[in-house]
């Protein structure tokens, strides 16, 4: 005949080997994760910055619409920069003084920032955008 244990001398709880299971299956978890969330984000800000040079285009054709001319700064636009583009993109504008007149808008990406390791992005007032699997 079996004699039971008496409940109280079997402890009840989690062994050492279980909780370092359990921690290192969140630390993998954590490994695949945390590259693929920081590539999520540079595409997001890379999408906000494509996003503000249309504003840009589009608020240059207004400009030129009213003085016949496009203008080189991003100031004369009035067109306030989202934050998730501030301090990770440079914008420029150059001015073709050709006939007809055109324009090319630059995002440079910030050195340091998140989006350093980014291709510069341009888009003209033809709406050619470069690069185009970026795009």
């Amino acid at each position: 005949m079996r004699i039971p244990f008496p409940a109280s001398s079997r402890t009840r709880g989690f062994t050492l080997i279980e909780l370092l299971a359990v921690v290192a299956i969140i630390g993998i978890l954590f490994a695949i994760a945390i590259p693929g969330y920081g590539r999520y984000v540079v595409k997001g800000n890379r999408g906000a910055a494509q996003a503000y040079m249309m504003d840009l285009a589009h608020a240059e054709a207004q400009y030129f619409a009213d003085s016949r001319s496009y203008t080189d700064t991003v100031a004369t636009l009035n067109v306030p920069a989202p934050s998730a583009v501030a301090g990770k993109y440079t914008f420029e504008i150059e001015v073709s003084e050709t006939l007809p007149p055109g324009f090319t808008i630059t995002a440079r990406p910030v050195p340091g920032s998140s989006q350093a390791g980014e291709d510069i992005l341009t888009l003209d007032n033809s709406g050619a955008r470069t690069p185009a699997g970026k795009w």
